[in-house]
Parts: C-alpha cells; structure tokens; sequence
C-alpha cells in the first residue's frame, strides 16, 4: 500500500547524514545530551519526520509486516501503549476504511484519522469487553511497543519488560479471534520460558523478530505469535 509520500511499504532509503554534536548545555545532564545527539543523528527519525509518521517506531511495524504480512485489509487492530500513535498510524493505512484500529493508552493521544484512541488502562477487568465492542468484534491483531520503566539494573529491567509482554499476551487471548495474531516488545536474550511455552501452546507459530529499525545499540527484540487457536484450542470449556 502507498501513500502520497511514497510508501507504508519499504524501510528502504534510509541513509547516514553527517554526524551532528550538541554541546551540553548548562541544565542539560550528559545522558539527556547524548540522547538528543543520537535523535538528531538518527535516519529513521528524520525520514519519521519526512514522510508523516508520529514516531521512527512505525518502520518498525513496517519492516515485521513486509516480512510476515500481518496487517491486512479489513483488519480489526488492537495497539497497546500506542503513544504517540506511529504503529497505529501504519496499521490504519494498511486495513482502510473496511478495518478498524483502536489504540489504548493510560495517556490522552492526539486524534488521528482512521484510529480510534482511547485513555484506558489495559488491565481493568471490563478493558476486553470495551475493546471488542469498540472494534465491532473480535481482533485480528494485537500489537504492543510498550516498554516498561528501566532503572539500569539488566536483570531488573528485562523482568519488567517480560512482565509487561506477559500481560499483554494474556490481554490478547481474551480478544483475538481464532487465527488472530500478537506481536510484542521483549529485551534480548528472548522471552522467559513460561511466556515462550504459553504462546507456543496458544499459537500455532511463534518467533523472534529483531527489525533493523531497531537501534544497533538497543537490547530490543520483538516476539511474534500467530495462527491463535482460540480458547477451545486451549482446552477450555465454552460457557453453557
């Protein structure tokens, strides 16, 4: 699918410019410093910038979804944590005007065409129910980029990160239709093994996906799950 700049569909283009420094300035910490350095010098957050998406995240929708086709027209997409909307925005552009997205987030997120944000805590026990009558049925996909608080600690950090993704497959499972599919951030090293095992016994296929929109120095890595067997496929019981 294209859009007037060109293309949701390739991450190809994206070249090194000349290196910019930003001297510290005097309320600005080193660490905030060499953040702002590597933004300015980042690729994929001036072509964000170029071509109309809300973060350099969404080329890292764009990449998984050219490799494993996920997002299809007519689609019902559920985006957790979705400030400040990149991967919804590629969502809606691929599943049109027949689909539907809908992005959750504990903040207020600016409205865009063809999503529908929400202000909700996922983890409220009546979030499945709002969700699937606000899609108007089951979902298709749930996609989740969110990261949890980091204190610097590796094993501290990659815990929360894994705590967050388990939550959310669990999330997941009480919305997708049966061939639905989730995508989810994880740390490198992959994912506990409790969370890889329920996947596995919940989706037909389930792998590591590390998109190159990634930042080389990041521990990011992505689990993908797809072909959902529903909740018969579970071994659960329907209701009488």
């Amino acid at each position: 699918m294209t859009d007037r700049r060109g293309g949701v569909g390739s991450t190809g283009g994206v070249r090194g410019d000349l290196k910019q420094r930003v001297k510290t300035a005097r309320k600005r910490t080193s660490s905030q410093t060499r953040w702002l350095e590597r933004q300015l010098n980042d690729p994929y957050v001036a072509r964000a910038k170029r071509e109309g998406y809300r973060s350099r995240a969404a080329f890292k929708l764009i990449e998984i979804d050219e490799r494993y086709k996920l997002l299809k027209p007519g689609q019902r997409v559920v985006d957790l944590g979705a400030a400040p909307g990149g991967w919804s925005q590629v969502a809606a552009r691929v599943v049109g005007e027949t689909g539907r997205v809908v992005g959750i987030d504990l903040l207020p997120i600016e409205p865009m065409a063809g999503v529908e944000f929400i202000t909700l805590d996922f983890l409220d026990d009546d979030a499945p129910k709002q969700l699937t009558e606000l899609l108007g049925g089951p979902a298709d996909l749930v996609l989740s980029d969110m990261a949890a608080n980091t204190i610097g600690h590796k094993k501290t950090d990659h815990l929360r990160i894994i705590g967050l993704a388990e939550t959310a497959a669990e999330f997941a499972r009480e919305v997708l239709a049966p061939g639905g599919a989730y995508l989810a951030k994880v740390l490198q090293g992959g994912t506990e093994g409790e969370l890889l095992a329920n996947l596995k016994r919940d989706f037909a296929v389930v792998r590591h996906v590390k998109p190159s929109a990634s930042r080389a120095d990041s521990s990011e890595l992505y689990v993908l799950a797809t072909g959902y067997r529903g909740a018969l496929g579970r071994g659960v019981a329907p209701e009488a």
